[in-house]
């Protein structure tokens, strides 16, 4: 029995649809289900039971040892909620009460960081151990993700395997809920669609002309993939990014965008609002020696090839993923 928290969501939904690809039924899914919305992502997905997230914990204690592996993809993901006692109860002591009964029954644990932990990239993005102490993050969800790092890599008593994944600017289908927090091709998408052309902030950097802002955006399918490759082969326990390896600007997105959609590219540039210019990230890159060394060799979809496909097969029509 394998277990997906956050499998109503994003990533997590498109994961419970990967492991049914592979032939595993039995799959414990937890989320907070009262968001009618992500139900959509459910639609077609095989599962053995759905247990509420506040109900979970309790059950994990006593049932652990018919689990053989945990997903711990849900979180409290909203960069612009600043209330830390809400991360700190459902990301932080959330995921160490997942670690602690993980430990205890002795399943393998993968569960969800982020690039969020990487702050303005002081100290690189490289998935080092060493720097983790060291990071800053820009909000209270880098600080929740960067404090369960931590935490994570003081612990003596371990899961026979533990992974924590640093995800950076994922896309891809079932994002529809997200709102706000949606990737920026669901966004181009929608202002396209809305008005045939794209806004993207403009540079306060003298060294990024406008829409040159670069960050490394990873297509769902190939968090899946990686997700799926740790579960079967178990490398060296420890901290991964999980990105392209490859920074490409906004403007490419929006380009990308206009063409999957077959429409003339309309780009125009608005200020970076003052209440976030301070903090903003010019450039994110992924570092993804430690996961290729591990072996991961399935590769990455370019960006084109994540937008063409994201836009022509799902966006288009309204399709799940």
């Amino acid at each position: 029995m394998i277990v997906v928290t956050g499998a109503a969501g994003f990533i997590g939904s498109g994961l419970v649809g990967k492991l049914n690809d592979m032939g595993i039924k039995r799959i414990i899914i937890v989320d907070d289900f009262s968001n009618d919305d992500k139900e959509h992502n459910l639609v077609g997905k095989k599962y053995a039971q759905r247990i509420d997230r506040a109900d979970f914990i309790e059950w994990f204690k006593t049932h652990g040892d018919e689990v053989k592996f945990v997903f711990h993809i849900g979180a409290r993901t909203d960069t612009t909620e600043f209330d830390k006692e809400v991360f700190d109860r459902l990301n932080l002591n959330y995921s160490k009460d997942i670690w602690r009964y993980a430990t205890q029954h002795g399943v393998p644990l993968v569960y969800a960081s982020s690039a969020a932990t990487y702050g303005l990239g002081e100290h690189g993005y490289d998935d080092n151990h060493r720097v983790v102490e060291n990071l800053k993050p820009l909000n209270p969800y880098g600080d929740s993700k960067n404090d369960f790092d931590k935490w994570v890599l003081k612990q003596h008593i371990k899961p026979p395997f533990w992974a924590g994944l640093k995800f950076f600017n994922v896309y891809g289908p079932n994002e529809y809920h997200k709102g706000r927090m949606a990737s920026v091709v669901l966004h181009a998408y929608r202002q396209i669609s809305r008005t045939g052309e794209m806004k993207l902030f403009r540079s306060h950097n003298e060294k990024y002309d406008d829409g040159e802002q670069k960050r490394d955006f990873i297509y769902v399918k190939d968090v899946h993939n990686i997700c799926a490759f740790l579960m079967e082969n178990r490398p060296e326990s420890g901290l991964y990014n999980v990105g392209s390896g490859k920074a490409r600007t906004f403007k490419e997105l929006a380009v990308h965008t206009f063409h999957a959609m077959n429409r003339e590219v309309e780009i125009s540039f608005i200020d970076t609002p003052e209440d976030i210019r301070d903090n903003y990230q010019y450039f994110t890159e992924a570092k993804m020696n430690k996961l290729i060394s591990a072996g991961y060799s399935k590769g990455f979809h370019t960006l084109e090839q994540g937008v063409k496909d994201y836009v022509e097969n799902y966006l288009l029509d309204g399709k799940y993923l």
